[in-house]
């Protein structure tokens, strides 16, 4: 199999239900919808840790979060080691070209450059929507327009600047959408005489959930004024005020979305024109999930599924068989491995993750996965006040422990909570409105997947902080 080319589009906070292909009900993305249909579409695809660092670092090392060491945010004393084992450096090392050009945050300086790359440039930490400057080898630069839009603009450069003899891997990481959103001017009106529908769970009111879903501060009446861009009228209800939120919130986010999935199209386009879509694999993807008022809720960080959910989207002519999707569960742990597999290398040791080609190709193993891991290490963070948390996902079960604790990282506040379990039936109960840890119906299922997360830690090198 001849090696393919590689194009790997990782947004920011790029929710599910707002991905046409994935059937939105609040807007269009044509040029991703295009993959989807050109390739696969994966429907369970989930995070290990949603958050930024830690999902990017997971993305490059094939590893969790604490094997990579970016357990919560880049900050000062938790920076990203970037000269441990990569899937980029390991393509290099084997005859590929290899960018990265957009957000990188994990860090800058030292061993926290991006390493294993031909050339990059970066955004520092989040980076700015408008004016950005980016980071290089060789020193900053700063270009004029919309972050999006130059993101794309660069990677076409680098690539019309490549050597068309050997093949290359090319990473575009947007920082869109992340919040605060700020869309290109283009945009600015869009869907301004619109009314989007608003999620069932937009009113939660926590109830028959743990204590940490009633503390968390991520409620519409938590967005900033810089969210919303203009005053709260006056005399409204709590209800109505919180619908009104949603609405300015949802539509900014939206906007940036329609730059992005533009840009997306920009890619495809250039695949077209230059010759190279039937040499190319495609994948589209975002670091984690986001919450679209689900729960009246914005931003990420608990497992419930809109922040462990995220978009996966592949492309391969020849390979993949267009059209389709595939409902195994796949993890971002994989991505790493997935990608030295195409190219026909073997996975470092050290990577945790499965390779998805016999899914791209079509193909089910019989030994594959039947329940995914997930860890949000960060406890009562400043801004969101989310606990630390970590859990298993089958099927049809979703188990949630909340140690109480932060687990000693960087930024960790040193406030304790009681230790507390929630237990999830995803098949009764889709939008986990009913914590069933404590129901007598479920102590098998309680005893089945306490005993499973159990063996998933210790697998993966992780501490079974429940077990006494």
């Amino acid at each position: 199999m001849t090696r393919p080319n590689i194009v790997l589009m990782m947004t920011d906070d790029h929710a599910v239900p707002a991905i046409g292909a994935y059937g939105s009900a609040i807007n269009r993305t044509p040029a991703v919808d295009r993959l989807a249909d050109e390739g696969m579409r994966f429907d369970n695809a989930f995070c290990t840790n949603s958050i930024c660092s830690p999902a990017r670092a997971t993305l490059l090392t094939g590893t969790y979060s604490h094997v990579h060491g970016m357990t919560t945010l880049e900050q000062p004393g938790q920076k990203f080691d970037a000269s441990q084992p990569s899937f980029p450096e390991m393509l290099r090392a084997a005859g590929y070209q290899t960018a990265i050009i957009g957000k990188w945050h994990l860090g800058h300086g030292g061993s926290s450059d991006p390493r294993g790359f031909d050339h990059w440039e970066v955004l520092p930490e989040h980076g700015v929507y408008h004016d950005p400057v980016f980071l290089t080898a060789d020193g900053e630069r700063r270009y004029a327009g919309h972050v999006t839009d130059i993101i794309t603009d660069l990677a076409l450069g680098w690539l019309d600047g490549r050597d068309p003899d050997r093949p290359f891997a090319l990473l575009i990481q947007h920082k869109a959408p992340h919040r605060a959103f700020e869309p290109a001017e283009r945009h600015r009106h869009l869907y301004e005489h619109d009314d989007i529908p608003a999620p069932a769970t937009l009113h939660d009111d926590y109830a028959n959930r743990a204590p940490a879903a009633v503390e968390a501060r991520m409620r519409m009446s938590d967005l900033q004024p810089y969210d919303l861009k203009a005053p709260v009228p006056q005399c409204l209800s709590e209800r109505a005020e919180r619908e009104w939120r949603y609405q300015r919130y949802i539509k900014e986010y939206l906007r940036v979305i329609a730059g992005l999935d533009e840009n997306v199209g920009r890619v495809l386009h250039y695949l077209d024109i230059s010759g190279l879509t039937d040499r190319t694999a495609v994948a589209y993807t975002s670091d984690h999930g986001f919450y679209l008022g689900e729960h009246g809720w914005f931003d990420k960080r608990f497992m419930y599924e809109p922040s462990l959910r995220i978009p996966l989207v592949v492309r391969w002519p020849g390979v993949v068989p267009a059209g389709t999707s595939c409902d195994e569960l796949v993890v971002n742990v994989d991505f790493a491995q997935t990608l030295l597999d195409m190219a026909g290398l073997p996975a470092h040791e050290r990577m945790q993750g499965s390779s998805l080609l016999p899914l791209l190709r079509g193909e089910r193993p019989g030994d594959w996965r039947d329940s995914v891991y997930y860890r949000y290490f960060e406890h009562l963070d400043v801004c969101h006040h989310v606990q630390a948390s970590y859990g298993i996902r089958t099927r049809t079960h979703k188990l949630i422990h909340y140690p109480g604790h932060g687990s000693g990282q960087v930024g960790a506040s040193a406030e304790t909570r009681e230790p507390e379990w929630e237990l999830f039936d995803l098949e009764r109960d889709p939008d986990e409105l009913h914590n069933r840890y404590d129901d007598p119906e479920y102590v098998p299922v309680v005893r089945d997947l306490t005993e499973r997360l159990t063996v998933l830690q210790l697998r993966y090198r992780d501490t079974p902080e429940h077990v006494r």
